[in-house]
């Protein structure tokens, strides 16, 4: 199972070492497999299955657009404790493709289910009867365009018969460039913490460039851990830390109508028994989760399409952290905003411009904004510090702070964006050329 080169190196990821990656080695209770099913007409893998031996317990955060995928419906109308696969395509959103795409995904679920059936009763002492609600599906492209399912269908064989019991990094690393669109990065993360006594491994992949802007969740990740953790508990921690990570980021201010993470728990790590979101054992995991959704969140926004910058945006003191969000949001989302940002110039008004039109409170006798270390603005006033040219040095740099206090109240929010470029506009008008 060697990396497929097409994807790699049309992911430009060739300008990075391999060593900058994490290293995400096994974990048990999952399965990887990925195969190319033409979708682009390239050899490049488009289709990517997780599959999990002894099932897995799982939770969902998924996109609140009133037009979602058929995907979405259907993982929403699986009613099941456990997962046994998650099937994800690339190059087809299979939204807006009403009864075809749903039913599309029943034909694949069949199929998935009878050939993992067998896989079980060849591999296993107690085999298990894999139903169609056990399977969900992950899908992301074009928006609108008949669902390919004989083109996937007939891969599924393939994608079982690839179906390797233990992982490696460049097992992962087909896995995360398997599940690209306009992404020039593979995306992953991992942690490792301890639950009780017992050490857990947490990993996890992502992939989002375009289409970016939280509402739920954002883009497409999954996060894996050996864990025994119930569904109930994992729905709340996923909806505990979406909130600060991937809810937290936004590209171009566009939400899609296939968002969705997931968390899979396959109970390996035969940890003590977790009864209760408050239980103290969970404190390191909660942390390490936290710190793994963060880390993709962060490298979704550094992918953005045509990024140059990373743009970290503070909000502090503000009267509520809803406010403190809607402020960080009015300047990650302005188009003025991004665009300076890519041009390097310190424009400090458009700043002021995008505070202004938040709605929020803020105190405008006490507020202060600081690019990096640099007072702008002082006490409602620019600063007398102030120095234009040492402003324009700071913006050349790659990464960007902007630090904001509304001094109206006492709440913090933190966002993550990227710049317009004119890379951004090619990649736009040219989509699905």
């Amino acid at each position: 199972m060697g990396i497929n080169l097409s994807n790699f190196l049309t992911s430009q990821s060739k300008n990075r070492k391999m060593g900058e990656f994490q290293d995400l080695d096994h974990l048990d209770g999952i399965s990887i497999s990925t195969v190319s099913a033409n979708l682009y007409n390239t050899n490049r893998d488009d289709l990517v299955m997780f599959y999990f031996r002894e099932g897995a317990n799982f939770a969902s955060v998924y996109t609140q657009s009133k037009i979602i995928s058929e995907n979405i419906k259907w993982n929403l109308n699986q009613k099941t404790k456990k997962i046994f696969s998650l099937l994800v395509n690339t190059r087809n959103a299979n939204s807006f493709t009403g009864d075809q795409g749903y039913q599309s995904l029943q034909i694949l679920a069949e199929e998935i289910s009878n050939e993992l059936t067998k896989k079980q009763k060849e591999d296993e002492e107690y085999p298990e009867k894999i139903k169609t609600k056990n399977i969900i599906f992950g899908c992301t492209g074009t928006i609108g365009e008949k669902f390919p399912v004989e083109k996937i269908k007939s891969k599924i064989p393939e994608l079982i018969k690839n179906i390797r019991y233990t992982q490696n990094k460049y097992i992962w690393m087909k896995a995360a460039l398997g599940i690209m669109t306009t992404d020039t990065q593979p995306k992953m993360a991992m942690e490792h913490c301890t639950i009780g006594t017992t050490q857990i491994k947490i990993y996890g992949i992502a992939k989002g460039s375009g289409m970016i802007y939280p509402n739920m969740a954002t883009t497409l990740g999954y996060i894996f851990t050996d864990a025994d953790i119930s569904n109930d508990v994992l729905n709340k921690l996923l909806k505990k830390n979406v909130e600060s990570t991937f809810n937290a980021i936004s590209c171009d201010g566009d939400t899609s109508t296939n968002d969705m993470i997931t968390i899979f728990s396959t109970g390996k790590a035969k940890n003590k028994t977790i009864v209760n979101i408050s239980d103290k054992k969970l404190k390191y995991f909660n942390e390490a989760l936290k710190n793994v959704m963060l880390n993709l969140a962060k490298r979704v926004v550094s992918d953005g399409e045509g990024a140059s910058k990373f743009i970290t945006i503070k909000i502090f003191k503000s009267k509520t952290e809803q406010e403190a969000k809607q402020i960080a949001f009015s300047i990650a989302n302005s188009s003025l905003v991004k665009t300076a940002i890519a041009g390097e110039d310190p424009n400090w008004g458009r700043i002021i411009m995008a505070l202004g039109k938040s709605g929020a409170e803020i105190n405008l006798k006490k507020m202060s904004i600081k690019f990096g270390d640099i007072y702008i603005i002082k006490n409602g006033k620019l600063s007398n510090q102030y120095n234009e040219k040492e402003t324009a040095q700071y913006m050349k740099n790659i990464n960007i702070e902007m630090n904001i206090n509304v001094a109206s109240g006492n709440k913090n929010f933190t966002a993550y964006t990227m710049d317009f470029t004119k890379k951004y506009v090619e990649i736009n008008s040219d989509y699905r050329s």
